[in-house]
């Protein structure tokens, strides 16, 4: 797992347990809010806003359930000018399910978008087989929804979230196309050794 929290837009960040419970790192990026989505979580600090969600990592385990609570209470967050750490434990399955519904309900991109997204700034976040299934299904039945309730529940957003992910998927596409290409220019220059 990776060694701090990482930003993924404006006032969002995705960490693991340890960033949520080390106050230099809270303190580093100004974290005033924190959804911990994890067994039996429980608050840590007496100055953040906590919303905890019991959730195990396993493809049966229902986070759709608590998507409507999670994406008001990050965004809200954002909106008084906070920043919010969301986190499991190893800051991979359940929190990036949580901060990819988040996303998708902010900007009008696809979970498969908002993940790739997430993946530029966090490689190896990795929701299991069922979180992604409920990322489809939320694609498919919910999103448009919560996206009109986030609108007419909150003031009008002052982000740039939809610029910020379409340049983390640009800048995922100029990474892989570097790679790929030396990868090819070397494969190419082996043949004539």
């Amino acid at each position: 797992a990776g060694s701090s929290a990482s930003q993924v837009v404006d006032g969002l960040y995705l960490g693991n347990i340890k960033d949520a419970e080390t106050r230099e790192s809270l303190s580093e990026n100004s974290i005033t809010h924190i959804l911990s989505v994890y067994n039996n979580p429980k608050p840590v600090f007496e100055d953040k806003k906590y919303l905890c969600i019991h959730a195990v990592d396993a493809s049966s385990q229902n986070l759709i359930q608590h998507f409507k609570e999670c994406i008001g209470f990050i965004h809200e967050c954002r909106l008084n000018g906070g920043a919010c750490l969301v986190h499991c434990l190893a800051g991979a399955s359940r929190s990036t399910t949580m901060v990819v519904a988040y996303l998708m309900t902010v900007t009008h991109y696809t979970w498969k978008d908002c993940l790739s997204a997430v993946k530029s700034v966090r490689s190896f976040v990795d929701p299991n087989p069922g979180f992604r299934d409920q990322l489809q299904e939320y694609q498919d039945t919910r999103v448009s929804e919560y996206r009109a309730w986030l609108e007419s529940s909150f003031l009008s957003s002052p982000f740039k979230d939809s610029e910020q992910l379409g340049a983390l998927l640009s800048l995922l596409c100029w990474i892989y196309f570097t790679l790929t290409t030396g990868v090819l220019n070397f494969l190419t220059n082996q043949r004539y050794v």
